[in-house]
């Protein structure tokens, strides 16, 4: 597809499809976080699920360089295992370390396009996997956009009092 405004359309109808369908089976390592990834974008892209190669940036902030996101996201996959997933946590404590992890996944930045929708994927499985379902229905996507900016610029805050907003009680 040439057209933009297709190929957007086109991704979110068919990534909201594949978001209804049964997720890949795994461990919530980085390989299976890489699985959902590519699940939700294989009729879109051919190189979902695999890392980015290209050096990308957002307005001034650069992501991580391609050289180095399989080192980095390995890292903080396996801190992620060392916390048990976050299990046993606190619904504010989740959402603490939760937006702690996020922000550094989302600075790593690992595939080209599709990383926010497979955040969010992963955190609702991970949140629900911890005992802390999420109420999606709730966000509101640009407030997620604005916590994101500012978790980026090491303000994590606003991203946990989101994420602790969308547990369900």
């Amino acid at each position: 597809m040439r057209d933009q405004a297709a190929l957007d359309a086109f991704e979110a109808f068919i990534t909201a499809q594949r978001g209804e369908e049964p997720l890949p089976r795994g461990t919530l390592s980085f390989f299976h976080y890489r699985a959902i990834h590519r699940h939700l974008f294989q009729d879109v892209f051919d190189w979902a699920g695999k890392l980015r190669t290209v050096h990308i940036a957002k307005g001034s902030g650069m992501f991580c360089y391609p050289e180095h996101i399989a080192g980095e996201a390995w890292k903080l996959f396996a801190r992620l295992r060392t916390e048990r997933f976050l299990r046993n946590q606190s619904a504010q404590e989740f959402a603490r370390l939760w937006a702690q992890f996020l922000a550094e996944l989302n600075a790593i930045h690992p595939f080209r396009d599709g990383n926010g929708r497979a955040q969010l994927t992963y955190l609702a499985l991970l949140a629900a996997r911890a005992g802390h379902p999420l109420a999606l229905q709730r966000m509101d996507p640009a407030a997620m956009l604005t916590a994101m900016v500012a978790s980026f610029n090491n303000d994590e805050a606003p991203l946990a009092v989101l994420i602790e907003g969308l547990i369900e009680r």
